[in-house]
C-alpha cells in the first residue's frame, strides 16, 4: 500500500467513523445545538484537517500539504455564502432548530457523494483537455468581480423555486407535520415530508455552488486526492459552522472581500500558466491565509456600521 492509499483509508475511518458516531451516537434525539457544542465541532474538524495536512506533508510533500490547505482554507470560505442561503430555506419552511442537524446531516451526505463525482468528472476532463484549466482561472476572475459589486440578498422568495415546483409535481407531499420524519403513510398511501424537500433543496443548493468551487479548488491543485480530501473536510465541518453563523460570522463582514481576492488570485494565477508563470504552492498558501487574516483584522478594526 502506498503513502497516499494509507492516507485515503485513515481518510476514509475518520469521516465514516465520525458521521456514525455522530448520528449514531451525539444526535440519537432531534435537539438544538448549542454554541459551546458547535464551537468544539468547528475546532474538531478544523483541528482533524491541520493534522492531515501535516501527515500529507510528512509522508508525501510539503507542496501537496500547502495545496490541501490551500484548498480547504478556500472551500471554507465560499462555504459561508452557501450556508447563508441554506438559513434563509430554513427561515422559510419555518423549520424546527432541533431539526437543523438532520437535514444538514443529509444534506451534507448527499453533498459527500455528488462532490466525489463532479471531481472525479473534473479530473477526467482536465487529464484530457488541459486547457480547461485557463477556462477555470476566467470563470474565478468573473465570480471574484461579482462578490465585490453585488450585495448579498438578505430576503429570497423561494415559493416561485423551479426546485420546488418540480418536486411537488414529480412526488407527492403531505402538510402534516413531519415530526422528523422524510416520509410517511396517510390513509394507506406514501407521501414525503416538508422535511424531505428541505433537505433535497439543500442538495441541489450545493450542487449549485460547486459550480464555483470546484473549479477554485482545481486551480489550486490537480491532484485528485488533495481536491477530493481537503474539499470533503471542508463539507464536514459545514454543520458546526452554521450553528456558529450568525453568532460570529456576521461580525467578520470583510470576509467576502478577502474570498474576491482569494478567488482573482487563484484564478491569475491559473491563467499565468499561459505565459510559463509559475507561484509555488507554499507561496500561495502564504497569500491565501495572508488575505484571510486580513479580511478578519479589518473586519475588527473597522466594524460594520449598524
Amino acid at each position: 500500500m502506498t503513502p497516499e492509499q494509507s492516507l485515503f483509508l485513515v481518510f476514509g475511518i475518520v469521516i465514516v467513523g465520525f458521521m456514525v458516531v455522530d448520528l449514531g451516537y451525539f444526535n440519537r434525539k432531534s435537539h438544538k445545538v448549542g454554541f459551546k457544542e458547535a464551537l468544539w465541532q468547528s475546532l474538531f474538524w478544523i483541528g482533524i484537517s491541520i493534522v492531515f495536512g501535516i501527515l500529507i506533508s510528512i509522508f508525501l510533500s510539503r507542496e501537496l500539504a500547502a495545496e490541501f490547505l490551500s484548498a480547504y482554507v478556500t472551500e471554507k470560505m465560499l462555504s459561508v455564502d452557501n450556508l447563508f442561503v441554506i438559513m434563509l430555506i430554513f427561515s422559510y419552511f419555518k423549520l424546527d432548530e432541533k431539526y437543523h442537524h438532520k437535514a444538514l446531516f443529509w444534506g451534507i451526505l448527499g453533498a459527500i457523494v455528488f462532490r466525489g463525482i463532479f471531481i472525479t468528472a473534473g479530473a477526467y476532463i482536465i487529464h484530457q483537455f488541459y486547457w480547461v484549466l485557463y477556462i477555470f482561472g476566467a470563470v474565478l476572475i468573473y465570480t471574484a468581480f461579482k462578490l465585490i459589486t453585488e450585495k448579498k440578498e438578505e430576503h429570497i422568495d423561494f415559493s416561485q423555486n423551479k426546485i420546488i415546483k418540480a418536486a411537488h409535481k414529480l412526488l407527492p407531499f403531505t402538510n402534516s407535520n413531519h415530526g422528523g420524519k422524510f416520509w410517511l403513510r396517510e390513509n394507506g398511501k406514501f407521501y414525503f415530508t416538508s422535511l424531505f424537500l428541505i433537505v433535497l433543496f439543500v442538495e441541489f443548493t450545493d450542487i449549485i455552488f460547486a459550480v464555483d468551487s470546484i473549479p477554485a479548488v482545481f486551480a489550486i491543485s490537480q491532484h485528485w486526492f488533495i481536491v477530493f480530501t481537503s474539499n470533503i473536510f471542508a463539507i464536514m465541518g459545514l454543520r458546526a459552522l452554521f450553528f456558529l453563523i450568525e453568532n460570529i460570522l456576521h461580525k467578520f463582514h470583510h470576509l467576502q472581500k478577502g474570498l474576491a481576492f482569494i478567488l482573482f488570485f487563484i484564478g491569475a494565477k491559473m491563467l499565468s500558466g499561459i505565459f510559463d508563470f509559475h507561484i509555488s504552492s507554499l507561496v500561495s498558501f502564504g497569500i491565501i491565509m495572508g488575505a484571510l487574516a486580513a479580511s478578519m483584522i479589518l473586519s475588527v478594526i473597522f466594524p460594520k456600521k449598524i
